[in-house]
Protein backbone atom coordinates (compact mmCIF):
# COMPACT_ATOMS: atom_id res chain seq x y z
CA UNK A 1 0.00 0.00 0.00
CA UNK A 2 2.64 2.42 0.49
CA UNK A 3 4.23 1.53 -2.51
CA UNK A 4 0.93 2.42 -4.60
CA UNK A 5 0.53 6.06 -2.47
CA UNK A 6 4.30 6.74 -3.59
CA UNK A 7 3.75 5.98 -7.56
CA UNK A 8 0.47 7.45 -7.33
CA UNK A 9 1.71 10.75 -6.09
CA UNK A 10 4.73 11.01 -8.24
CA UNK A 11 2.08 10.12 -10.98
CA UNK A 12 -0.46 12.81 -10.10
CA UNK A 13 2.95 15.30 -9.91
CA UNK A 14 3.48 14.48 -13.73
CA UNK A 15 -0.34 15.01 -14.30
CA UNK A 16 -0.31 18.66 -12.19
CA UNK A 17 2.68 20.16 -14.69
CA UNK A 18 0.82 18.78 -17.97
CA UNK A 19 -2.16 20.95 -16.67
CA UNK A 20 -2.69 24.31 -18.08
CA UNK A 21 -3.42 25.64 -14.47
CA UNK A 22 -6.11 27.77 -15.04
CA UNK A 23 -7.73 26.56 -11.93
CA UNK A 24 -11.36 26.36 -13.64
CA UNK A 25 -13.13 24.02 -12.31
CA UNK A 26 -14.76 22.90 -15.81
CA UNK A 27 -13.41 19.54 -15.24
CA UNK A 28 -15.56 18.57 -12.47
CA UNK A 29 -12.68 19.53 -9.77
CA UNK A 30 -12.10 22.61 -7.10
CA UNK A 31 -8.38 23.00 -8.86
CA UNK A 32 -5.97 21.58 -10.84
CA UNK A 33 -4.37 19.31 -8.21
CA UNK A 34 -7.69 17.25 -7.06
CA UNK A 35 -8.11 16.99 -10.52
CA UNK A 36 -4.79 15.58 -11.49
CA UNK A 37 -5.03 13.28 -8.24
CA UNK A 38 -8.36 12.00 -9.72
CA UNK A 39 -6.93 11.18 -12.99
CA UNK A 40 -3.71 9.25 -11.04
CA UNK A 41 -6.09 7.09 -8.96
CA UNK A 42 -8.40 6.27 -11.80
CA UNK A 43 -11.60 8.20 -11.09
CA UNK A 44 -11.25 10.68 -13.67
CA UNK A 45 -10.61 10.45 -17.23
CA UNK A 46 -8.05 12.94 -18.92
CA UNK A 47 -10.07 14.19 -21.65
CA UNK A 48 -11.89 16.83 -19.07
CA UNK A 49 -9.98 19.82 -19.59
CA UNK A 50 -11.36 22.61 -21.87
CA UNK A 51 -8.43 24.86 -21.55
CA UNK A 52 -5.71 22.45 -22.46
CA UNK A 53 -7.32 21.28 -25.52
CA UNK A 54 -7.04 18.04 -27.79
CA UNK A 55 -3.14 19.20 -27.18
CA UNK A 56 -3.99 18.54 -23.29
CA UNK A 57 -5.01 15.07 -23.90
CA UNK A 58 -2.33 14.32 -25.51
CA UNK A 59 0.23 14.80 -22.93
CA UNK A 60 -1.93 13.31 -20.27
CA UNK A 61 -2.73 10.26 -22.44
CA UNK A 62 1.57 10.22 -23.11
CA UNK A 63 1.81 10.54 -19.58
CA UNK A 64 -0.20 7.60 -18.33
CA UNK A 65 0.49 5.62 -21.55
CA UNK A 66 -2.86 5.71 -22.71
CA UNK A 67 -4.50 5.84 -26.01
CA UNK A 68 -5.35 9.61 -27.39
CA UNK A 69 -9.14 10.48 -27.10
CA UNK A 70 -11.23 13.32 -28.29
CA UNK A 71 -11.67 16.43 -25.77
CA UNK A 72 -14.94 15.66 -23.72
CA UNK A 73 -17.22 18.69 -24.47
CA UNK A 74 -19.88 17.98 -21.74
CA UNK A 75 -17.03 20.17 -20.05
CA UNK A 76 -16.39 22.58 -22.12
CA UNK A 77 -15.46 23.49 -25.61
CA UNK A 78 -11.57 24.42 -26.62
CA UNK A 79 -11.80 28.02 -27.34
CA UNK A 80 -9.97 31.01 -27.91
CA UNK A 81 -8.06 32.06 -24.35
CA UNK A 82 -10.57 34.76 -23.06
CA UNK A 83 -9.56 37.48 -20.47
CA UNK A 84 -12.32 39.16 -17.96
CA UNK A 85 -13.58 42.89 -18.63
CA UNK A 86 -15.45 44.82 -16.41
CA UNK A 87 -17.44 46.89 -17.42
CA UNK A 88 -16.44 50.03 -14.57
CA UNK A 89 -19.52 52.34 -14.71
CA UNK A 90 -21.55 48.99 -13.36
CA UNK A 91 -19.26 48.06 -11.47
CA UNK A 92 -20.54 48.13 -7.65
CA UNK A 93 -17.73 47.41 -5.90
CA UNK A 94 -19.16 44.09 -4.54
CA UNK A 95 -16.10 42.47 -4.55
CA UNK A 96 -17.98 38.83 -5.12
CA UNK A 97 -15.60 38.71 -7.92
CA UNK A 98 -12.52 38.90 -6.26
CA UNK A 99 -13.55 36.42 -4.18
CA UNK A 100 -14.52 33.92 -6.72
CA UNK A 101 -10.83 35.05 -8.79
CA UNK A 102 -8.73 31.67 -7.94
CA UNK A 103 -5.65 33.40 -8.90
CA UNK A 104 -5.90 37.26 -7.64
CA UNK A 105 -6.61 38.91 -11.03
CA UNK A 106 -8.87 41.40 -9.84
CA UNK A 107 -7.67 44.25 -7.27
CA UNK A 108 -10.58 47.09 -6.20
CA UNK A 109 -12.04 47.68 -2.79
CA UNK A 110 -15.28 47.02 -1.11
CA UNK A 111 -18.08 49.68 -3.05
CA UNK A 112 -14.92 50.81 -5.39
CA UNK A 113 -14.95 50.49 -8.72
CA UNK A 114 -13.02 46.99 -9.57
CA UNK A 115 -10.24 46.14 -12.72
CA UNK A 116 -8.85 42.88 -13.95
CA UNK A 117 -4.89 42.26 -14.07
CA UNK A 118 -4.76 40.99 -17.87
CA UNK A 119 -1.68 39.09 -17.08
CA UNK A 120 -2.77 37.32 -13.99
CA UNK A 121 -6.69 36.60 -15.82
CA UNK A 122 -6.15 32.68 -16.74
CA UNK A 123 -9.80 33.41 -18.27
CA UNK A 124 -11.75 30.73 -16.15
CA UNK A 125 -15.16 32.49 -16.12
CA UNK A 126 -15.18 31.95 -12.38
CA UNK A 127 -16.06 35.79 -12.06
CA UNK A 128 -18.88 35.97 -14.31
CA UNK A 129 -21.86 34.18 -12.56
CA UNK A 130 -21.56 35.89 -9.35
CA UNK A 131 -21.19 39.40 -10.32
CA UNK A 132 -24.80 40.49 -9.18
CA UNK A 133 -24.91 43.26 -11.61
CA UNK A 134 -23.52 41.31 -14.90
CA UNK A 135 -21.08 43.95 -15.22
CA UNK A 136 -18.17 41.13 -16.16
CA UNK A 137 -17.59 39.89 -20.10
CA UNK A 138 -15.20 37.59 -21.46
CA UNK A 139 -13.25 38.11 -24.52
CA UNK A 140 -10.74 36.10 -26.64
CA UNK A 141 -7.26 37.63 -26.88
CA UNK A 142 -5.21 34.77 -28.63
CA UNK A 143 -7.29 34.93 -31.77
CA UNK A 144 -7.03 31.74 -34.06
CA UNK A 145 -5.15 29.98 -31.07
CA UNK A 146 -6.96 27.51 -28.97
CA UNK A 147 -5.57 25.29 -25.76
CA UNK A 148 -1.98 24.69 -25.07
CA UNK A 149 -1.62 27.04 -28.28
CA UNK A 150 -2.84 30.13 -26.66
CA UNK A 151 -1.41 29.50 -22.97
CA UNK A 152 2.42 29.03 -22.71
CA UNK A 153 4.04 26.69 -19.66
CA UNK A 154 5.62 30.15 -18.02
CA UNK A 155 1.84 31.23 -17.73
CA UNK A 156 0.91 27.80 -16.14
CA UNK A 157 3.70 28.09 -13.69
CA UNK A 158 2.62 31.82 -12.58
CA UNK A 159 -0.80 30.85 -12.29
CA UNK A 160 -0.14 27.58 -10.11
CA UNK A 161 2.05 29.60 -8.01
CA UNK A 162 -0.38 32.98 -7.50
CA UNK A 163 -2.98 29.93 -6.90
CA UNK A 164 -0.85 28.69 -4.60
CA UNK A 165 -0.04 32.18 -2.61
CA UNK A 166 -3.51 33.25 -2.36
CA UNK A 167 -4.70 30.18 -0.83
CA UNK A 168 -1.74 30.02 1.34
CA UNK A 169 -2.87 33.75 2.09
CA UNK A 170 -6.45 33.28 2.56
CA UNK A 171 -5.72 30.26 5.14
CA UNK A 172 -3.32 32.81 7.12
CA UNK A 173 -6.61 35.24 7.33
CA UNK A 174 -8.66 33.01 8.34
CA UNK A 175 -6.58 31.65 10.81
CA UNK A 176 -5.58 35.01 12.28
CA UNK A 177 -9.64 36.41 12.35
CA UNK A 178 -9.63 33.02 14.38
CA UNK A 179 -7.32 34.17 16.91
CA UNK A 180 -8.65 37.32 17.10
CA UNK A 181 -11.90 35.71 17.91
CA UNK A 182 -10.90 33.62 20.37
CA UNK A 183 -8.88 36.13 21.95
CA UNK A 184 -11.79 38.00 22.57
CA UNK A 185 -13.51 35.52 23.38
CA UNK A 186 -11.42 34.87 26.27
CA UNK A 187 -11.03 38.47 27.40
CA UNK A 188 -15.25 38.66 28.01
CA UNK A 189 -14.45 34.89 30.36
CA UNK A 190 -12.31 36.85 32.36
CA UNK A 191 -14.49 39.93 32.41
CA UNK A 192 -17.18 37.80 32.96
CA UNK A 193 -15.45 36.33 36.00
CA UNK A 194 -14.76 39.69 37.54
CA UNK A 195 -18.11 40.56 36.98
CA UNK A 196 -20.08 40.92 40.45
CA UNK A 197 -23.50 38.73 40.68
CA UNK A 198 -26.52 39.93 42.73
CA UNK A 199 -28.80 37.63 42.77
CA UNK A 200 -29.39 33.99 41.67
CA UNK A 201 -31.14 34.50 38.31
CA UNK A 202 -27.75 37.05 37.64
CA UNK A 203 -25.46 34.09 38.71
CA UNK A 204 -27.43 31.76 36.26
CA UNK A 205 -27.38 33.74 33.65
CA UNK A 206 -23.49 34.75 33.96
CA UNK A 207 -22.74 30.70 34.50
CA UNK A 208 -24.95 29.85 30.88
CA UNK A 209 -22.49 33.31 29.49
CA UNK A 210 -19.47 31.37 30.56
CA UNK A 211 -20.23 28.15 29.38
CA UNK A 212 -21.38 29.54 25.99
CA UNK A 213 -18.30 31.18 25.41
CA UNK A 214 -15.90 27.85 27.44
CA UNK A 215 -17.05 25.37 24.77
CA UNK A 216 -16.66 28.14 21.88
CA UNK A 217 -12.88 28.74 22.87
CA UNK A 218 -12.97 24.92 23.04
CA UNK A 219 -14.24 24.00 19.55
CA UNK A 220 -11.29 27.02 18.39
CA UNK A 221 -8.55 25.11 20.27
CA UNK A 222 -9.95 21.70 18.39
CA UNK A 223 -10.19 23.51 14.93
CA UNK A 224 -6.54 25.06 15.43
CA UNK A 225 -5.23 21.77 16.24
CA UNK A 226 -6.89 20.31 13.29
CA UNK A 227 -6.05 22.41 10.70
CA UNK A 228 -2.23 22.17 12.37
CA UNK A 229 -2.22 18.78 11.64
CA UNK A 230 -3.48 19.27 8.24
CA UNK A 231 -0.61 21.32 7.62
CA UNK A 232 1.89 18.73 8.81
CA UNK A 233 0.35 15.84 6.75
CA UNK A 234 0.90 17.93 3.23
CA UNK A 235 3.74 19.15 4.55
CA UNK A 236 4.92 15.77 4.76
CA UNK A 237 3.56 14.78 1.14
CA UNK A 238 5.81 17.46 0.02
Amino acid sequence: MYFFNIVSDSLADLLENALPQTQCTKCGYPACRPYAEAMANGTANYNQCPPGGQEGVVRLASILGKAVIPLDISHGLERERPVARIEEAYCIGCTLCIQACPVDAIIGAPKQMHSIINELCTGCDLCVAPCPVDCISMLPVTTGKTGWDAWSQEQADQSRQVYTLRNQRLIREKQENDDRLAAKAAAKLVALEAEPAMSAEEIDSKERKKAIIAAAIERARIKKLQAQSEDKVEGDKE
